[in-house]
């Protein structure tokens, strides 16, 4: 979505789920859980993917890393095609591409101490030699702001925070190009989700990292992403880069997710889409535009004909797309291009502005006070 070469490309991935099997073992249906989807990330970037539960987020980051198999389509690696792989070149290839999971205290095995955890996938994908993996694993524990003795300790003595450090060093243990980040700070108090935000920040700053960031909190997504991917029923409905798409979002359904947003400001808000009616069935989308049964500009072509995603900077899948730009106000609030400064002084003030806006966020969400918590 960039002009830099892209680490990681996906064209046209589509993945389907029977569901419901009768007496015969027959199918009663099919869920098109991603339909078609295509992105590309590059090096030091962030392409945040959004949108409302069960739109196929979750199954997109799994399809990234084959842990689950796409029905069709191409996912590349630095120009090499992982569906081509085998079981062996696949685990070689896969050192390159790690996953940050929501859940750590799920994603982390409770019968291993963070040291053996973290000795595991250098083992696996023979990154340093025995005598070399009590150093290396130290090394990452420090590298996530954990201390050394941290290696004795098992997942039930962490804090949430803490877990989700420790498996962020896991994923850092084989040397990635690339994270794949599933909600990854979606079930931590808020003070933490800053820190944890901040530390995925440096961390890209220092190790060039290419991160797809899985959301659906646009007040997170507004401080980390480079590019945004707005995701409704299985399918890409708005790209773009961050700034432009939080300025001046040019899909219904995309502005009616931003305008769900809380702002304190009054002289800051903007008018408020509210969308009719509740997400189709997966199970039966609608013909045409999937989103053309919530959407106030719907007319008979949308009901008839599925449009294109254009293979533009800001590309919009909309037959409307031009005319609802014309008639929206571009969005205020900040939308920042993360990862274009990387001086010391502009990297600390955008951790700064990160605590702030997303303390606010939660804030103005209502979320309880994050005093209590440890990090």
């Amino acid at each position: 979505m960039t002009g830099a070469p892209a680490v990681l490309r996906a064209e046209g991935l589509v993945k389907r789920f029977e569901v419901g099997r009768g007496l015969f073992g027959r199918a009663r249906g099919v869920v098109s859980a991603v339909d078609g989807v295509s992105l590309a990330v590059a090096p030091g970037r962030t392409l945040a993917v959004v949108g409302e539960s069960g739109c196929g987020k979750s199954t997109l980051a799994r399809l990234l890393l084959r842990l689950i198999e796409p029905d069709d389509g191409r996912i590349e690696l630095d120009g090499q095609d992982l569906r081509a792989l085998d079981e062996g070149s696949l685990l070689r290839a896969r050192r390159h591409v790690q996953m940050v999971f929501q859940d750590p205290f799920g994603s982390l095995n409770p019968r291993m101490s963070a040291g053996d955890t973290l000795a595991e996938p250098l083992r696996l994908h023979a990154v340093v030699p025995a005598s070399e993996r009590a150093a290396r694993v130290r090394r990452l524990l420090d590298q996530v702001g954990l201390p050394a003795e941290a290696a004795q300790r098992y997942p039930h003595e962490f804090s949430g925070g803490q877990r989700q450090r420790l498996a962020i060093a896991r994923a850092l243990a084989a040397g990635p190009k690339v994270l794949v980040c599933d909600e990854p700070v979606s079930a931590l108090d808020v003070s933490i989700q800053a820190q944890i935000l901040n530390l995925l920040a440096d961390l890209q700053r220092e190790l060039g990292l290419a991160y797809v960031f899985i959301s659906h909190d646009l007040a997170v997504v507004r401080q980390v992403a480079t590019e945004v991917a707005v995701m409704y029923l299985g399918r890409f409905v708005e790209t773009g880069p961050a700034a432009q798409v939080f300025a001046r979002p040019r899909h219904p359904y995309t502005q009616a997710l931003l305008g769900a947003v809380p702002v304190a400001d009054p002289a800051r808000r903007g008018r408020r889409v509210v969308l009719a009616g509740d997400v189709p069935s997966p199970l039966a989308p609608p013909p045409g535009c999937r989103f053309h049964t919530r959407c106030p500009h719907a007319d008979d072509r949308c009901r008839q004909e599925a449009p294109p995603l254009p293979a533009t900077l800001h590309a919009v899948a909309c037959w409307h797309a031009e005319q609802i730009a014309a008639r929206q106000p571009a969005a205020a609030g900040p939308g920042p291009d993360a990862g274009t400064d990387t001086s010391n002084d502009g990297a600390r003030q955008r951790r700064q502005r990160i605590v702030l806006q997303h303390l606010q966020a939660a804030f103005e969400r209502g979320a309880p006070a994050p005093f209590s918590s440890s990090p």
